[in-house]
């Protein structure tokens, strides 16, 4: 497989994300999905509005999430339409809880764990979707960006406990009981996340992907507890390959010569976080291989 494009931005700001995404060359178009998380509520590292909102209106997009398995603030469509509310999404867009009527089973090709994948009914109203991800670290996937976004991010509330147990179980209640070993977790986030990208494609939807690596915690936005940043801002990468874009962003926290990259890198490999990329490339998601060109 040749060579994916990444392109880069070092500077994280609002014209700059307009600027990569017109970098990639795609016009989405029709009803637009700007999957983002919306962030647990007393968490910090989610995207704010001052960053997104410019992109999104451009786009006329709608934010779409979905629910949470864990007990939280965001386990139900209105609470969690208040926690986006708070957090400031509704300033500049609507809101699209997409399982909030309920899911719908969606295919997955070839895999190992996974026999389906369960997503909000409503990801059938978008025509086209941003897959605009926080890249940071994750107490369970060791790191979150477009895959991690596209997989736990895109399952409905059943789905994302499907994900969690390797096919286990749809039952949040279960869900912690019925943990897998943590590759069979793993990989199935890369199944599911082939999945999105199979369904939209069988479609003629598109999807792009992009990553903002700040506040770069070992948390996860979903935790309300989430600590404080352990490096400095990596910047903004984008691509039409969900699995380039998710290794740009690894090997930049790998590479940087920041003092607290290690605590990142650390969180990463005690949850196999890595292990996502070759298998998704693997299954055929995309390639690990990509050519990084600076925008500016």
């Amino acid at each position: 497989m040749e060579r994916a494009k990444v392109y880069y931005a070092k500077e994280i700001t609002p014209e700059n994300l307009i600027k990569i995404y017109e970098a990639l060359g795609v016009e989405l178009k029709g009803k637009i999905g700007v999957k983002v998380s919306t962030g647990e509520a007393g968490s910090r590292g989610y995207l704010k509005a001052d960053l997104i909102g410019p992109l999104v209106k451009k786009l006329n997009g709608t934010i779409i999430e979905c629910n949470t398995a864990y007990a939280g603030e965001r386990n139900t469509a209105e609470d969690h339409i208040k926690v986006a509310k708070d957090h400031g999404f509704t300033s500049y867009a609507g809101v699209d809880i997409m399982d909030e009527d309920g899911e719908m089973k969606i295919p997955v090709n070839n895999g190992k764990h996974l026999k389906y994948n369960l997503v909000g009914t409503h990801l059938d109203r978008y025509d086209a979707m941003l897959n605009l991800a926080h890249g940071k670290g994750h107490a369970m996937g060791g790191f979150g960006a477009n895959l991690k976004n596209q997989s736990i991010g895109v399952a409905s509330r059943n789905g994302k406990a499907y994900i969690h147990t390797a096919g286990i179980t749809e039952d949040p209640d279960e869900l912690w009981e019925k943990l897998p070993k943590q590759e069979a977790f793993i990989e199935s986030m890369a199944e599911a996340a082939k999945s999105v990208a199979d369904y939209f494609e069988a479609n003629n939807k598109k999807i792009v992907y992009i990553t903002v690596m700040n506040f770069l915690s070992v948390d996860c936005d979903c935790d309300a507890h989430q600590s404080d940043p352990v490096m400095n801002d990596l910047g903004i990468v984008a691509s039409l390959d969900p699995v380039a874009n998710d290794q740009a962003f690894i090997d930049m926290i790998w590479d940087s010569k920041d003092e607290g990259a290690h605590l990142l890198q650390e969180r990463i490999d005690r949850q196999l976080g890595r292990h996502i990329l070759p298998y998704a490339e693997k299954i055929g998601l995309g390639t690990t291989k990509y050519e990084l060109i600076n925008i500016y």
